[in-house]
C-alpha cells in the first residue's frame, strides 16, 4: 500500500502583483507625497516650454534690435580697428602682446554689453516659463550629488529605460516636424537665395538677416506647438509616476495619524482605567437606578461638592449588571426607573451633574433612599 504525503507550501500572492510588494499602482497621491517630490525637485514641467518661448523671445528681439545691433556691432569693430594703427605707430612699427589684449578685451566688453539684452530676456523668459509651470518654490535638492547616480548598472537601466525610449522619439519627432517646416519655407524662398550672386555686401547681409528671422520665429511657433504637447505629456507621466499602491496610502496614514491598531488598543487602555476607576468610586454612590435589565447609573450627592448630583458611575448590559453586583456588596440602594435610567445614561456623563430638568425625578428617589436609611 502507497504511502500518501501531503505538502504544503506558503506563498504570498502580493509577488504576482503588477508592480511588486504592495500591489498595483491606482490611488491618487495624497498631498504629503506631492510635497515630498515638490521638495525633491521632482515636478510636473515640460523643458519644451521655456525653449520654445526663449526661441520666440529671442527672434522677436532681434527682429527689432537686429539694425541697432549692427549699427553698433560695425562702430566698435571700426573703433578696434582705427586703434591698431595708433598702437603700432606709438610703438615704432611693432605692437606688443600686452597692447593686443587690452585691445580686444575692451572690444569683447563692448560685445558682450551690445549682445547682453538678448541673452537678459532669454533668461527672464525661460524662468517666467518655469515659475508659471510649477509656481515659485525653490529646492536645492536636485543639486545635491547623487552617488546612487554613479552606479553603471543603474546607469545602463536608465538609457535603456521606457523614458529615454520616449525621450528618443520625442527628439525624432521634433527634429523631423521642424526639418520639414524649415525646407518648405527655403524652398519658397530659393529664388531670393540665388540673388546673393548679384547684390552688394550689406544687401546680401540684410537679407540673410530677414531670412533668418522669419525662419527663427516660424520655428518658434511650431516649437511651441510641440511644448504644448509635451507638458500635457508631461503632466500625465507625473501623476502616473506619484500613484500609490493601497499599502502605501495604509502605511504613509500610519506614519502621518499613528498605527490604527496601537491608537485602539491605546483607546481600550483607556477605557479600560476608566472603568477601573468608575469601579473603584461606585462604593461612595447614594443610589443605582436601573432600567432594570439594560441599564444602571449610580448616583451620588454631595453638597459640600456640587449643588446638584453627579453620576459616579454608568454602564449598559454586562456593565449595568457589574454595577448592580457591586451595589449590592456595599449596600447600595437599587431603585428601578426605567425612563429616569435610560434619560441619566444617554444625557449625562460620568462624573457630569444631572440636568436641571431631572432635578425633580432623581429629588425623589433621592428621598426615598434616604427615608429608607434613615437619613436627613
Amino acid at each position: 500500500m502507497k504511502e500518501q504525503y501531503n505538502l504544503m507550501l506558503q506563498y504570498n500572492l502580493q509577488f504576482f502583483a503588477k508592480d511588486g510588494p504592495g500591489g498595483e499602482k491606482t490611488e491618487e497621491p495624497t498631498s504629503k507625497k506631492l510635497e515630498d517630490a515638490r521638495k525633491e525637485g521632482q515636478v510636473a514641467k515640460s523643458k519644451e516650454i521655456a525653449n520654445a518661448f526663449s526661441i520666440l523671445a529671442l527672434f522677436l528681439v532681434l527682429k527689432i534690435y537686429i539694425g541697432s545691433m549692427g549699427t553698433r556691432f560695425i562702430e566698435c569693430f571700426s573703433a578696434v580697428y582705427n586703434q591698431i594703427p595708433s598702437a603700432i605707430k606709438m610703438y615704432d612699427g611693432f605692437l606688443p602682446v600686452a597692447s593686443l589684449q587690452v585691445i580686444i578685451r575692451s572690444m569683447m566688453v563692448q560685445l558682450i554689453i551690445i549682445i547682453a539684452p538678448i541673452l537678459l530676456i532669454a533668461v527672464v523668459v525661460a524662468f517666467v516659463c518655469d515659475v508659471v509651470q510649477v509656481k515659485w518654490k525653490p529646492t536645492t535638492k536636485p543639486l545635491q550629488p547623487k552617488f546612487n547616480k554613479l552606479n553603471p548598472i543603474k546607469g545602463f537601466g536608465r538609457i535603456f529605460s521606457a523614458n529615454s525610449l520616449v525621450e528618443l522619439i520625442k527628439s525624432i519627432a521634433k527634429l523631423a516636424v521642424i526639418g520639414y517646416m524649415v525646407y518648405s519655407y527655403l524652398k519658397g524662398r530659393v529664388g531670393q537665395i540665388y540673388l546673393l550672386y548679384d547684390i552688394t555686401l550689406n544687401q546680401a547681409i540684410g537679407l540673410i538677416g530677414e531670412i533668418v528671422i522669419d525662419l527663427g520665429i516660424r520655428i518658434a511657433a511650431v516649437y511651441m506647438v510641440i511644448a504644448a504637447l509635451d507638458f500635457a505629456y508631461q503632466k500625465w507621466k507625473f501623476k502616473e509616476d506619484m500613484k500609490m499602491t493601497k499599502q502605501e496610502v495604509k502605511d504613509e496614514y500610519k506614519n502621518q495619524e499613528g498605527d490604527p491598531q496601537v491608537k485602539g488598543k491605546q483607546k481600550q487602555r483607556m477605557r479600560e482605567a476608566s472603568m477601573r476607576r468608575m469601579m473603584q468610586q461606585l462604593p461612595e454612590a447614594d443610589v443605582v437606578i436601573t432600567n432594570p435589565t439594560h441599564y444602571a447609573v449610580a448616583i451620588k450627592y454631595d453638597p459640600d461638592k456640587y449643588d446638584a448630583p453627579y453620576v459616579l458611575a454608568k454602564g449598559e448590559d454586562y456593565l449595568a449588571q457589574r454595577i448592580k453586583d457591586v451595589a449590592r456588596e456595599n449596600n447600595i440602594e437599587i431603585v428601578e426607573n426605567k425612563p429616569l435610567a435610560r434619560m441619566l445614561y444617554a444625557n449625562v456623563d460620568i462624573g457630569g451633574l444631572v440636568p436641571p430638568e431631572l432635578y425633580q425625578a432623581v429629588a425623589e428617589v433621592l428621598a426615598f433612599v434616604y427615608h429608607a436609611k434613615g437619613k436627613a
